[in-house]
């Protein structure tokens, strides 16, 4: 794939009109390099001027932050800054619910001020705007479809609707958990949870919102996030459900119905 690089297109005097901000799972996991491959088809195909920083970006400073460790985090954070400010960006759009949150609320007071999108919300703009012709979308016509929300896009930053709508655009038959929305329960990862041993308990989180999930009936389990696919897809494994269960984000539902 061919994917543009800011420091290339500054260097020709050029502007993006959005950074895609990959994100440390977008980059390095190999499950969510899928998301991103799919994100990156879609703006591609769309003929979007996009960029992205390659290996100029760092993390944002989510984990770290989460985990307590402030003085990293406004290293991370500053760093980031500096390269984002030094490129005049104003538009980035990120496939990371973490990412977002971290960009959108909490680099403006350390002078890292940007419009922040998350790619639900983008993705439905370029449906509303016709932008996006689904071609091929009777491949997940009438299958039955269960959305799990997102922590940092939810109850963090109240967006619920954007990728549910995403999903209408295919004509899937979308059902909802018991716990969905503000009531939603998280996949596991949030928090830093993501990169340490678990407590002793007597169910993993991530294979209580399967069981969840997987009670609906669905064929599909849709999500907007990397973290929330790993936790999942790994919930589905556990249940012996991979054949029969797949486990998307709503970027990859897009890209392959186009």
């Amino acid at each position: 794939m061919q994917v543009p690089v800011m420091a290339d297109l500054f260097a020709s005097n050029e502007q993006p009109e959005i950074l895609f901000w990959v994100g440390c799972a977008g980059s390095f996991d190999q499950r969510a390099q899928k998301i991103t491959r799919a994100f990156a088809l879609i703006l591609g195909k769309l003929d979007i001027k996009y960029a992205i920083l390659g290996k100029e970006e760092m993390c944002t400073g989510d984990p770290v932050r989460r985990a307590g460790n402030e003085f990293m985090f406004q290293m991370m954070a500053y760093q980031n800054i500096q390269i984002l400010n030094q490129y005049q960006i104003k538009k980035i759009v990120t496939t990371c619910p973490h990412c977002f949150n971290t960009l959108k609320n909490e680099y403006p007071e350390l002078g890292g001020k940007y419009e922040v999108i998350h790619h639900a919300t983008y993705l439905q703009q370029l449906l509303d705007e016709g932008k996006i012709v689904l071609k091929g979308k009777e491949k997940f016509r009438g299958k039955k479809i269960t959305y799990h929300d997102s922590c940092y896009l939810g109850r963090a930053n109240n967006i619920y609707e954007a990728p549910r709508k995403v999903l209408e655009a295919l004509d899937t038959e979308l059902t909802e958990m018991k716990r969905c929305r503000s009531n939603g329960l998280c996949c596991g990862a949030g928090g830093a949870q993501m990169f340490k041993e678990e407590e002793k308990g007597n169910t993993r989180i991530n294979t209580e919102r399967t069981r969840e999930a997987l009670e609906t009936g669905a064929q599909i389990i849709s999500s907007a996030c990397p973290f929330c696919n790993t936790m999942l897809t790994d919930g589905v494994k556990e249940n012996a459900k991979e054949d029969s269960v797949k486990v998307l984000d709503i970027a990859e539902l897009i890209a392959d119905s186009m």
